[in-house]
C-alpha cells in the first residue's frame, strides 16, 4: 500500500475542508465551524509532515519503485545529496513549501503576541487566505504526486500510476540520480531556504487581506516580523543561488546573470524591502495604502516567479521546460489571486479618497 499517496489525498480533504470550515465560522459565527476547522489545520499539517518524512526515508533508502526517487535519487550520491533530492524536483519542492506554509501557519496560532488577535475579525482572514494558498499548493501535490509508483499493467507494460494507492509496486533495481548540476553544495542549502522565504510571504500577504477587508491596523503586527522572515530567507536564498551559479553554471566573476527565474525572485524581493520601510512610519498613520499594497504585490510576484519556473515559458537554467496541468493550475490561481487583490486595493484607495474629501468638507 502507498500510504505516502493516501496522506497526501488525507492532506487535500483536510486542507480543504480547514478553509471551507473557517470560512464558515467567518460568516456565521458557527464555533463548531471553529473547532472543526483547527483540529482539520493540525490533521492537515500532520499528514504533510508525515508524508514528507517518508519521502526522505524512500530517498535515503533509493526505493526507486516511485518515479520521484527514480528520478532524482541513487545508491552512488551521498546521504548529503539524497536528502537534498526532496528539494530537487517539482513534487519535493511543492511538498516542502506547503509543508513550511503549515508550520508557519500554526506558529502563527500558538507563538508570539500574534496570539492575543486569535480570535479577531482580521485574523480569521488571515487563515482563510493562508489555508486556501495551502489548499492550492495540495491540488497541485494530488496532481503531480511525490508518491507516484511504478507498476506493472496486465498488458506487461510499466507506468507510473498518481492515484491508485494500492497498486503493487513494480521493484525498479536502481534510481537514475540527481541532476550533475545539482550536485553541489551551494544548491543543496539554496532551494530549501529559498522556498521557507517564499512560504514565509504568505503570511503577510494574509494579513495585508485581513487589512483591506477589515480595516484593522493590528495587521503590521501580524506582517511585521513574518516579512522580515521571508525577506531574511528570500536574500539568503538568492545569495546562496549565486554562490552556486559561480561555481557551476561557468558565468565568470558575475554571480548574477539576469536569468529570468533569477530576476523573478529579485522582483519580490526589491518590493519586501519597500514594504519593510514602509512598515516603520504605519505607526504614525502613513502609507495606510501603501504598505498593505507592497505586502500584496510581493506574494503575487513570488507566485509569478512559481509560474515562470514552472511553465518553462521562459528558457532558463532553473526551469522545467514544459507547459503541464501544474503551469496551467497555477496560472488560473495567479489570475484570480492578482484579480481579486487588485479589487480590494482599489475598493481601499476609493474608500480613502472619499474619507479625504469627507474631512475636507467637513
Amino acid at each position: 500500500m502507498n500510504f505516502g499517496m493516501i496522506l497526501i489525498w488525507l492532506a487535500f480533504i483536510c486542507g480543504w475542508g480547514a478553509t471551507f470550515y473557517s470560512i464558515n465560522y467567518y460568516t456565521a459565527s458557527n464555533h463548531r465551524a471553529k473547532m472543526r476547522r483547527n483540529k482539520l489545520e493540525m490533521l492537515c499539517a500532520a499528514c504533510i509532515t508525515l508524508s514528507s518524512f517518508i519521502l526522505i526515508i524512500e530517498l535515503l533508502s533509493v526505493n526507486a519503485s516511485y518515479e520521484y526517487v527514480f528520478n532524482h535519487s541513487s545508491t552512488d550520491l551521498s546521504w548529503f545529496y539524497r536528502i537534498s533530492a526532496f528539494w530537487a524536483g517539482q513534487e519535493g519542492s511543492l511538498l516542502l513549501w506547503t509543508w513550511a506554509t503549515l508550520v508557519m501557519l500554526l506558529l502563527l496560532r500558538y507563538t508570539g503576541h500574534t496570539k492575543e488577535l486569535t480570535e479577531t475579525r482580521m485574523m480569521d482572514i488571515t487563515r482563510i487566505v493562508s489555508m486556501t494558498v495551502v489548499s492550492v499548493f495540495l491540488i497541485l501535490l494530488v496532481i503531480d504526486n511525490p508518491f507516484s509508483a511504478y507498476r506493472i499493467l496486465p498488458t506487461g507494460t510499466i507506468e507510473a500510476t498518481n492515484w491508485n494507492p494500492f497498486a503493487v509496486l513494480y521493484d525498479v533495481p536502481y534510481g537514475q540520480g540527481m541532476n550533475p548540476l545539482l550536485r553541489n553544495p551551494w544548491m543543496a542549502v539554496h532551494p530549501p531556504v529559498l522556498f521557507l522565504g517564499y512560504a514565509a510571504f504568505t503570511i503577510p500577504f494574509a494579513a495585508a487581506i485581513g487589512n483591506l477587508i477589515t480595516k484593522d491596523s493590528r495587521w503590521t503586527l501580524v506582517a511585521r516580523d513574518w516579512m522580515r522572515i521571508a525577506w531574511l530567507f528570500l536574500t539568503l536564498g538568492i545569495g546562496l543561488g549565486g554562490f552556486w551559479a559561480y561555481e557551476v553554471l561557468g558565468w565568470g566573476a558575475w554571480y548574477w546573470t539576469w536569468d529570468p527565474v533569477e530576476t523573478s525572485s529579485l522582483i519580490p524581493w526589491i518590493t519586501a524591502t519597500a514594504y519593510l520601510h514602509a512598515q516603520t512610519r504605519t505607526k504614525y498613520g502613513e502609507y495606510g495604502f501603501l504598505a498593505p499594497l507592497l505586502a500584496v504585490a510581493s506574494f503575487i510576484l513570488v507566485i509569478f516567479a512559481t509560474f515562470v519556473t514552472r511553465s518553462g515559458i521562459w528558457a532558463s537554467v532553473h526551469s522545467w521546460q514544459d507547459f503541464t496541468t501544474e503551469g496551467l493550475v497555477i496560472a488560473i490561481f495567479l489570475i484570480i489571486l492578482t484579480g481579486s487583490s487588485v479589487f480590494l486595493l482599489a475598493k481601499r484607495y476609493l474608500e480613502d479618497e472619499d474619507d479625504k474629501k469627507g474631512t475636507g468638507t467637513d
